[in-house]
């Protein structure tokens, strides 16, 4: 049987310097840290040899063990995560995420920590218009590079971590690629969350998982309204039980809602007569029997709101998309949600493979199975660092540190 530690990230801590994120999870009764690039707190162009001594040496005085280095998604372009990525067409973009990774590594190296965890990417709309071009060849080449900045002898392990829309999504694609990779420094990063998020039956993924993982995540989710935005297309196919469907028409930059209680179409002007066959005709391959209410696009509000984060990290999900369709798709999703009006749909949005949302929650705000989860991995071989990881709670980071470690407490050895 296997053992757990908790951790905590400091990606949910970036309000705070680096130096005193780490003493807050000390003080807090965690064991181990996991050590994120952040453009603000901890950005690796602008730290030296002399700066991360020092934070080795807080480390040892706050009695805590670098868990992880996690080689910040959200680092080069905040509003576009995980670009560029090591699948990115344009070599310069694949060259940048390499050079990310290798600091990673140096900063294991400096600071004593045994694992590196980066995502493969999504498939973009550069992807879809180079059909030609192989990413799954191009992850591959970028992980090689990668692992040959670590040394035979060295005890530091390049992590994958799946997740939600991305190329390496499900934890079984995480085992394909470490079966591809075959290398004794290259293992599997799981993110509790988006197993929930992408496994049909997350406790047994989880179970036959357990032998290649060497890190975990830790964050509560919920079901949601799961909702998938696709490029209208002869071949379009619906299954309105999983989810809905947003069709994009690219002639026109309007949204067809395919939803069988709110068939919505948002247009700049009335549709013409194709446009309403092609409407009626996708509703009926839909089987909505109800009939589309029109709604005037530029009248949405497209301002700030509340809902910024969820919209923001909803779409960042979707692949095979432009950056401008996804962007003008914010309104329409923003007014789904009731940002100025009584909510069409009363849940966050997801775009998933269950519909459960990809948001992070405090653990015990949610529906996952902590007990069940820890169960499933540590009685098949994981022992390792469970690391809270909230980004979406940096401004209630003091109640967030402190009922993640209260609640995860109930489920490991962890002295309350």
């Amino acid at each position: 049987m296997g053992a757990l530690e908790l951790s905590y990230c400091t990606f949910g801590l970036t309000d705070l310097d680096i130096l005193d994120a780490i003493d807050a999870v000390g003080r807090a009764g965690y064991s181990g840290v996991e050590i994120s690039f952040h453009r603000r707190q901890l950005n690796p162009f602008d730290i030296d040899d002399d700066a991360l001594a020092a934070i080795r040496k807080r480390l040892e005085a706050a009695h805590l063990k670098p868990a992880c280095i996690a080689t910040a998604s959200h680092f080069f372009t905040p509003s576009r995560p995980h670009e560029p990525s090591l699948m990115s067409l344009d070599l310069a973009g694949r060259k940048r995420r390499i050079d990310l990774i290798k600091r990673g590594i140096h900063f294991a190296r400096r600071l004593g920590a045994p694992l590196v965890t980066f995502g493969s990417g999504f498939l973009r709309e550069e992807h879809v218009s180079h059909p030609s071009v192989d990413p799954h060849l191009l992850l591959l080449e970028g992980i090689e590079e990668c692992l040959r900045e670590i040394r035979d002898d060295e005890d530091i392990t390049l992590l994958i971590e799946p997740e939600p829309g991305m190329l390496i999504e499900t934890m079984e694609q995480g085992l394909a690629l470490i079966e591809q990779i075959d290398s004794p420094h290259f293992r599997l990063h799981v993110d509790l969350c988006h197993a929930y998020c992408s496994e049909k039956n997350y406790i047994a993924a989880l179970a036959e998982a357990a032998p290649a993982t060497r890190y975990l995540h830790v964050s509560d989710a919920r079901q949601g309204y799961n909702l998938k935005i696709e490029n209208d297309a002869e071949d379009l196919t619906f299954d309105l039980d999983a989810a809905a469907k947003l069709v994009y028409f690219p002639d026109t930059a309007d949204y067809l809602l395919v939803d069988r209680d709110h068939p919505l179409y948002f247009c700049d002007a009335k549709p013409g007569l194709a446009r309403r066959r092609r409407i009626d005709a996708l509703l009926a391959r839909a089987a909505v029997h109800k009939a589309p209410r029109h709604i005037d696009y530029p009248s949405l509000y497209a301002g700030a709101s509340p809902l910024d984060d969820e919209i923001f990290t909803y779409l960042i999900s979707v692949a095979g998309l432009s950056y401008e369709v996804l962007e003008r798709a914010r309104p329409v999703i923003a007014h789904l949600r009731g940002v100025r009006s009584p909510p069409l749909i009363d849940r966050m949005v997801a775009n998933t493979r269950t519909g459960i949302v990809h948001f992070h929650e405090i653990p015990g705000e949610g529906t996952l199975d902590f007990a069940a989860s820890f169960r499933a991995l540590t009685g098949n071989g994981f022992s390792g660092y469970a690391s809270v990881e909230l980004y979406h709670h940096v401004e209630s980071w003091e109640r967030a540190l402190r009922d993640s470690h209260r609640h995860l407490a109930n489920f490991t050895d962890t002295p309350r």
